[in-house]
């Protein structure tokens, strides 16, 4: 079990997810409306979608929006999920000319029809790509995902790790693969999670940065990468209980 989780970042590339923060603030120090800040962070994003895979990036999450954040204002969510649908309309074409498979990955009975129906067009307009696989997180919550999964076992059903993890991607991220997350990267500076991929986090290497969501660029991920690996990561064991694969790549 340890060697399959320290093997998953080779055999899948590393899996980057992001908590996109501080794009309201960013626009509140400048004076302008909150979806300014909204709209110059879809400039953040292109960036880092750009970078990530020279960066051996294969899979990168990005929380767009959680459950929650349904409380924010009626004109701001509005806002925010027709960003969402031209941000996915604008880009389709770039995917699919540079091999970068899409999943909008959350719950979709809430948010607008339009929107569901082109997530569903570029997801499959995409679906060959093979160079990044491209999360984005739309009224997601991890918590909610979790209990969903464990709603369809049978009682007293007894299952592995790897079954479970096989039915919450069926269940949170619309049947796609869902390896576990190698990097998770908070911007804004905040330092908590907020129901994100908490299970696919478990042994994810964690870095919160102060920098507001619309001023983080490709040179600040590329940065956050090389980070990860001068860390150690151990997955719960001893040095001397290394395989000679994890020392080769300095997980020790």
């Amino acid at each position: 079990m340890l060697q399959s989780i320290g093997r998953q970042a080779q055999s899948h590339g590393l899996h980057v997810a992001i908590i996109m923060d501080g794009s309201g603030r960013w626009a509140k120090a400048r004076g302008v409306p909150r979806i300014a800040g909204h709209r110059q962070g879809v400039k953040a994003v292109r960036s880092v979608v750009s970078e990530a895979p020279g960066l051996g990036i294969r899979t990168l999450t990005l929380y767009a929006f959680s459950s929650d954040n349904w409380h924010r204002p009626v004109r701001e969510v509005e806002a925010l999920m027709e960003l969402f649908r031209a941000y996915l309309m604008e880009d389709a074409d770039t995917w699919v000319a540079r091999g970068i498979r899409v999943s909008v990955i959350g719950r979709r009975d809430r948010v607008p029809p339009e929107l569901v129906v082109t997530a569903r067009d570029v997801e499959a307009a995409t679906e060959r790509g093979h160079l990044l696989h491209l999360k984005i997180a739309i009224d997601y919550s991890a918590r909610e995902a979790i209990l969903s999964a464990a709603c369809h076992l049978s009682r007293g059903a007894e299952i592995s790790q790897e079954e479970f993890s096989r039915l919450l991607a069926y269940v949170g991220h619309a049947g796609q693969s869902a390896p576990d997350v190698d990097l998770l990267i908070r911007t804004g500076g905040e330092r908590r999670l907020s129901d994100f991929l908490l299970w696919e986090s478990a042994y994810a290497e964690l870095l919160f940065t102060e920098r507001m969501w619309p001023d983080f660029g490709a040179e600040d991920l590329e940065a956050a990468v090389r980070e990860f690996r001068s860390r150690k990561r151990r997955f719960g064991c001893l040095p001397e209980e290394a395989s000679p694969h994890q020392k080769e790549r300095g997980e020790w």
